[in-house]
C-alpha cells in the first residue's frame, strides 16, 4: 500500500518514529538503528521505507531508513514464528550486511544476540532463509567479500580449534571467524591465534 512516507520528524522514541506529512502525523514502528539515523540527522526531513503489517483489530505501519533493512525484515518475517518484533529486535543490534553474513556463516549465537530471540529460533531463521540469501543479487557482495575470509578457515588445525575456543569464550561465531581470518595462524599455537584474535575484537 504504500512504499515510502517522506516528511518531516514529528517524533523519534519509544520504539517508533511520528513523519508529518502535509499536516497528517503516520505513526511508524522502527528499529533501533533506523531511530539512531534519525536523530544523527539534524535537517529535520526524513523518508522511510515502509511495511503495512495488517492484524485482525489493527494496521501496523513499520519504517525502515534502507530499502536493505526493509528488505531484511521481510526475510525475517518470512520465517514461520518470527513476527515482526522479532525482526526488529533482530534489526536493532545488527545492520543487514551483519544478518546476511550471520545467516551465510550459520552463525545463530550471534543472531540470538537480539532481545527475546532465542538460540532455536537463530537456528530457524538460518535454516529457511540461508538459500534466499544465498541467491539474492542483493547479497552478491556480501558473500564475495565479507563472507569469503572466514571461507579461507580450515575445518581442522590450529585455525579451527581457535574459532571454537573463542565461541566457547562467549564470541559469536562471526566474531571469532573474522578475527582469525586476519590472523597469521601459519606456525603459530592455537593459545597464540586466541591472543591476537582477542586483540583484534577488543579493537
Amino acid at each position: 500500500m504504500y512504499y515510502y512516507i517522506s516528511g518531516k520528524k514529528a517524533l523519534v522514541g519509544g520504539g517508533f518514529a511520528v513523519i508529518d506529512c502535509g499536516g497528517v502525523g503516520y505513526r511508524l514502528f522502527i528499529s533501533d538503528r533506523t531511530a539512531g539515523r534519525l536523530n544523527a540527522d539534524t535537517s529535520g526531513d526524513a523518508k522511510l521505507f515502509t511495511y503495512l503489517n495488517v492484524k485482525e483489530d489493527a494496521l501496523e505501519l513499520y519504517g525502515f531508513y534502507s530499502e536493505e533493512e526493509q528488505r531484511s525484515f521481510r526475510l525475517l518475517i518470512s520465517v514461520s514464528g518470527v513476527g515482526p518484533k522479532a525482526a526488529l529486535a533482530i534489526l536493532s543490534v545488527m545492520t543487514p550486511e551483519r544478518l546476511a553474513l550471520c545467516v551465510l556463516s550459520e552463525d545463530a549465537k550471534g543472531i540470538s544476540e537480539a532481545q527475546g530471540v532465542g538460540l532455536k529460533t537463530a537456528q530457524k531463521i538460518i535454516l529457511e532463509i540461508k538459500d534466499k540469501i544465498s541467491k539474492d543479487k542483493t547479497y552478491k557482495q556480501i558473500t564475495a567479500c565479507d563472507f569469503a575470509p572466514t571461507m579461507s578457515i580450515p575445518d581442522s588445525g590450529a585455525a579451527a580449534e581457535a574459532a571454537d575456543a573463542l565461541v566457547v569464550l562467549g564470541y559469536s561465531r562471526t566474531q571469532a571467524l573474522n578475527a582469525i581470518s586476519k590472523t597469521d595462524c601459519a606456525g603459530r599455537s592455537v593459545e597464540e591465534i586466541i591472543k591476537y584474535a582477542l586483540k583484534l575484537i577488543a579493537q
